[in-house]
């Protein structure tokens, strides 16, 4: 799993980490599949049919850079069949949160 960007210790409330929240919850659709992942974890299909109008191109991407960020874990389950399941993370989970909480989530 990727290290996240986002701390949880005392010092997770700076700056650098605000404003790369904001950057990452700026981007069309990244609040959108937070929020449906709050819901608990989905296969890349149930997520493209929780999100309306995501070509599947974008809902790979967007979902490549929020693993990267350490936000979203995939965990590929070896079935059969085999399913790649995505789900929030601590710190995924403790945004989409306080996104949904602040009405920020796009």
């Amino acid at each position: 799993m990727a290290r996240s960007r986002f701390g949880t210790g005392p010092n997770a409330g700076d700056v650098n980490s605000l404003t790369r929240a904001f950057e990452l919850l700026g981007r069309r659709w990244n609040g959108i599949l937070l929020a449906a992942l709050m819901k608990g974890p989905h296969g890349f299909a149930e997520l493209r049919r929780s999100v309306v109008g995501i070509s599947d191109s974008v809902l790979s991407d967007r979902l490549s850079a929020l693993v990267a960020e350490g936000l979203v874990a995939r965990t590929m389950n070896t079935g059969p069949p085999i399913k790649v399941v995505y789900a929030l993370t601590r710190p995924g989970h403790a945004l989409a949160t306080n996104a949904h909480t602040n009405g920020t989530a796009n």
